[in-house]
C-alpha cells in the first residue's frame, strides 16, 4: 500500500510539474500611455496573480514593441488599432483579443500661442514619432482633414514623452503627444496651447493583441489576462483612489494626477467591447487602412475579420 502511495503521490507531482512547465509566461509590451495602465494595475494589485497568469509587463516604444513581437521577445502587445494594422501588414502575426480604451481628449497636437490653426502649419516643425506610430497616425488624419499632408511639415522625430518636453522647452513649433505627457503642455500655457486633441479627432483607440501561436498553445492564459483587465476596471470604479495611486506609480505621477489624465480616456468594460467590435472595429479598420496606405505607410492590406480572435470575452 506505501508502494502504491508513492507511485501515486510520485505521479502527481510530475504532473503538476508538467503542468507548471506547460503554462507560459506572459510578456506584454507597453508604453506609459494611461489608457494601458490598468494593465499595470492588475499586476501590482494581484489581479493577474489571483487569476493564475505569469505576466511581466515590459515598457517598449512602439517602433522596438513591434520588432520584439517579430522576433518572439514578448507575445502579447498593448497598442492601438492603427499600429496594429501596421505590424500586421509587416507579417507579424497577431489578434486583437480586446479592446482598451478609447482617448477621449488624450492625445493633442499642441502648438505656440501665436498659432490658431492646423492650416497654419504648414511649413512649421512639429515634435512627431515615426511612421507606424500613432502619434504619426494621428498627424497625418488632421493634417488631411485640413487641406495639407504629412510633407507640409518639418518632422522632428521623438516619443510621446520627449516630444511634450522638447515642446515646453521651447523646441520646434508643435508636438503630436498622449497623457499623461500631454498634461505636461497643459501645465504651461506659456509654452503653448493644445489646438487640438483626441475628442476633435477621434481615431486614437487602444487594443490588447497576442501572437496568433501563443493564443494556440494557451488559451486558457489569455482568457484569464482579459478577465483580470475587466477585474481591474472593476477596481477602480470600486477603490479609485487606491487605483490611481498604483497607476500612477508606473509612471511617476501621483494618484490625483494620474486621475486627472484619466479623465481624457475612456476604459472599455465587457459591454462597451462588444459594441465596439459588433459595430464598430470593421468601419474603423477600413478607414485606418486607407489613410495608412494613402501615406505610404503600409502596402497590403489586412481585412478587419482577420485581425480578431473574440472568444475569449
Amino acid at each position: 500500500m506505501k508502494l502504491l502511495a508513492f507511485i501515486a503521490a510520485a505521479g502527481f507531482a510530475a504532473f503538476t510539474t508538467t503542468a507548471a512547465q506547460a503554462q507560459e509566461k506572459v510578456t506584454l509590451g507597453m508604453s506609459g500611455w494611461t489608457g494601458f495602465q490598468p494593465l499595470k494595475l492588475a499586476e501590482l494589485a494581484g489581479i493577474f496573480k489571483k487569476n493564475g497568469v505569469d505576466i511581466e509587463i515590459r515598457f517598449i516604444p512602439p517602433v522596438p514593441r513591434s520588432a520584439a513581437l517579430a522576433a518572439g521577445a514578448i507575445n502579447s502587445a498593448a497598442t492601438t488599432v492603427d499600429q496594429h494594422i501596421v505590424w500586421t501588414s509587416a507579417g507579424i502575426d497577431t489578434v486583437q483579443v480586446m479592446l482598451i480604451d478609447k482617448s477621449n481628449g488624450g492625445d493633442g497636437l499642441a502648438v505656440r500661442n501665436n498659432i490658431n490653426s492646423v492650416k497654419e502649419l504648414k511649413g512649421k516643425s512639429v515634435n512627431v514619432d515615426g511612421p507606424g506610430t500613432v502619434q504619426h497616425f494621428m498627424l497625418s488624419y488632421i493634417l488631411e482633414k485640413n487641406g495639407l499632408s504629412i510633407q507640409d511639415v518639418i518632422r522632428v522625430t521623438l516619443g510621446a514623452q520627449p516630444a511634450a518636453q522638447a515642446f515646453v522647452t521651447g523646441q520646434s513649433d508643435a508636438a503630436v503627444t498622449y497623457e499623461p505627457y500631454l498634461s505636461t503642455v497643459r501645465a504651461r500655457p506659456d509654452a503653448g496651447k493644445i489646438l487640438v486633441t483626441s475628442k476633435d479627432y477621434p481615431v486614437v483607440i487602444d487594443v490588447l493583441v497576442f501572437k496568433r501561436d501563443f493564443i494556440a498553445r494557451n488559451p486558457k492564459i489569455v482568457k484569464a489576462t482579459v478577465d483580470s483587465f475587466f477585474e481591474a476596471l472593476d477596481m477602480i470604479k470600486r477603490e479609485p483612489a487606491k487605483a490611481y495611486e498604483l497607476m500612477g506609480s508606473t509612471v511617476k505621477q501621483p494618484g490625483e494626477a494620474f486621475a486627472k489624465s484619466a479623465a481624457f480616456i475612456t476604459w472599455t468594460d465587457r459591454r462597451a467591447n462588444q459594441a465596439y467590435y459588433a459595430k464598430e472595429h470593421q468601419p474603423f479598420t477600413e478607414f485606418a487602412v486607407r489613410v495608412l496606405k494613402f501615406n505610404r505607410v503600409i502596402q497590403k492590406e489586412p481585412k478587419a475579420k482577420d485581425m480578431v480572435n473574440l472568444g475569449f470575452q
